[in-house]
């Protein structure tokens, strides 16, 4: 399983941008796909995570600001950030989890990051 993250990049206050995760695979062989970020001197954080049946969950601080979305077509799940923040810097991961016969299984893609300026 590979997971390709990309669309990363310096941004003003205020913009957005969006991130992509491409699988390798169907996106529907995982039972979560989500978003962390890791920001210098910080703990690595979830951003946001979609279920295999749609069920969307966001840290406090993006809710109403980001937005998880998927395209099976494309074994793609989307993160549209909008109205971003200095605090919003940070190197983003995608994450795929795996659940099968009680193993749990995490899969990570590369980082992309994500500046944001003041």
């Amino acid at each position: 399983v590979q997971l390709q993250a990309s669309g990363g990049g310096l941004v003003q206050a205020g913009g957005s941008l969006r991130l992509s995760c491409a699988a390798s695979g169907s996106i529907f062989n995982f039972n979560t796909v989500g978003w962390f970020r890791l920001a210098p001197g910080k703990e690595r954080e979830m951003v946001a995570t979609i279920t295999s049946g749609g069920r969307t969950n966001y840290r406090d601080s993006v809710t109403g600001r980001f937005t998880t979305s998927r395209d099976a077509a494309k074994n793609t799940v989307y993160l549209q950030m909008s109205s971003l923040k200095p605090e919003d810097t940070a190197v983003y991961y995608c994450n795929a989890v795996s659940v099968s016969g009680g193993r749990h299984t995490d899969y990570w893609g590369q980082g992309t990051l994500v500046t944001v300026s003041s």
